[in-house]
C-alpha cells in the first residue's frame, strides 16, 4: 500500500474540505505517518474515514475531527503540550515545533505507538487519565472523549493555556475549547463529534437519602 499517497488523499478529502485551512497543520498531517500508530495488521485502515483500534479498545480519532480540534487549539512552536490518549495528535504537534508528552493509561497502547513517538521526539508516559503527567502546559488535547468537564486536565494548564476535547455524555458529543484565565476558564463549543469515551473518567455515582 502506498501510504504517502493515502496520506495525501486523507488531507485532501477529509481535512481541507472541512475548513481546516491552516497550511502548517496540513503540512504536519502530510508528514506524520499515521499508519505507524497502529499494529502492522491494521495499518491499512490508518487513512480510512474511521476510528481504527490501537490496542485495548483505544482508537485513533477521525482525521477530520482531530484536524479541526488542532486548528482550534492554535498551537505555536516552542509551546509545551500534553496529549492525553492522543499519540497521533502528539506527533502532529511535535511536527509543528511543540515539546510534547503523550500520556496513556494502558502500557499496551505504548507498546504499539512507542516507536512512532520516539521517531517524532515525543516522550511517552503511562499514568491514569485522571492524573495528568506534569503541569504548566500551554496546550492539552485528547483524541478520545470525556463524559464530564476534565477539571484535572484544566488544572494542568498554565494561565493562558488551551485545552481541546470532545465532551460526550450520550450518543453524540461536542468538541470544546477551554482557555484558562487568572480567575477561571472560558468554554466554547466547536462542532459535533462522537469519539469513544475514555473509561475511568466518569464521576462516582452519588446517592441521596
Amino acid at each position: 500500500m502506498d501510504f504517502a499517497a493515502a496520506r495525501k488523499v486523507m488531507v485532501d478529502s477529509q481535512v481541507r474540505v472541512n475548513d481546516v485551512t491552516d497550511r502548517d497543520l496540513q503540512a504536519a498531517l502530510l508528514a506524520v505517518p499515521r499508519e505507524k500508530f497502529l499494529p502492522a495488521d491494521r495499518a491499512f485502515s490508518a487513512y480510512a474515514e474511521m476510528e481504527p483500534e490501537i490496542a485495548g479498545g483505544r482508537r485513533l480519532m477521525l482525521p477530520r475531527d482531530l484536524s479541526k480540534l488542532l486548528m482550534a487549539l492554535e498551537p505555536r512552536a516552542g509551546e509545551t503540550a500534553l496529549a492525553v490518549a492522543g499519540p497521533y495528535a502528539a506527533a502532529v504537534l511535535a511536527r509543528l515545533g511543540l515539546t510534547v508528552t503523550a500520556q496513556e493509561a494502558d502500557p499496551a497502547v505504548l507498546d504499539v505507538v512507542g516507536g512512532a513517538l520516539d521517531a517524532a521526539g515525543v516522550e511517552g508516559v503511562v499514568a491514569p487519565f485522571t492524573q495528568p503527567a506534569g503541569e504548566g502546559y500551554d496546550v492539552i488535547v485528547s483524541e478520545a472523549a470525556t463524559p464530564v468537564r476534565p477539571d484535572a486536565w484544566l488544572a494542568a494548564l498554565k494561565v493562558g493555556g488551551r485545552l481541546v476535547v470532545v465532551e460526550r455524555a450520550g450518543p453524540a458529543g461536542k468538541a470544546v475549547l477551554y482557555v484558562k484565565g487568572v480567575s477561571g476558564v472560558s468554554r466554547r463549543e466547536l462542532f459535533d463529534a462522537a469519539p469513544p469515551v475514555l473509561a475511568g473518567l466518569a464521576p462516582e455515582p452519588a446517592f441521596a437519602l
